[in-house]
């Protein structure tokens, strides 16, 4: 097997699932309601809602910068509003969530080993780092998620 084969793979496993960890991402935000997806449990932390739009955020960072985009998000775009928050407005985050997540791991079958030690894009960490490093931060964020849920 191919290395960018067992990064998607490990991309996969933390938001599909059978992760080593315990519940994918998809896994946490399977039966959450807008309702609480919105919720602030925690006054000056992000709600569900912001941290998988965050998160759908740079799984499209990853993959633009994979195509050689700079992909530099600004504040708004790496922390999006939520503005509506109705059950329509949460189905659909859901849905760029794994779109973007999709995307990425299929970009990947564009991405030969020998690349993974290049620079993503110019003046960013290689490859294999970014492509690890969002699997750390999707991994991270869903912790958050699973304790928020419980909030």
């Amino acid at each position: 097997m191919r290395e960018t084969e067992r990064i998607k793979d490990q991309l996969r496993r933390a938001y599909e699932g059978s992760a080593w960890h315990g519940p994918s991402l998809k896994e946490l935000v399977a039966d959450i309601t807008a309702e609480k997806a919105s919720a602030r449990p925690l006054a000056s932390a992000h709600s569900i809602w912001e941290i998988v739009l965050h998160i759908a955020a740079w799984d499209e960072a990853a993959r633009r910068r994979l195509t050689g985009d700079r992909a530099e998000l600004s504040t708004e775009e790496d922390w999006p509003p939520v503005t509506d928050t109705s059950e329509a407005a949460w189905r659909e985050a859901l849905a760029l969530l794994e779109r973007n997540n999709q995307g990425l791991r299929e970009a990947l079958d564009n991405v030969d080993d020998p690349r993974l030690t290049e620079p993503i894009v110019e003046g960013k960490a290689s490859v294999y780092v970014t492509l690890h490093g969002v699997i750390q931060h999707d991994l991270y964020h869903a912790g958050q998620i699973a304790l928020l849920k419980k909030g």
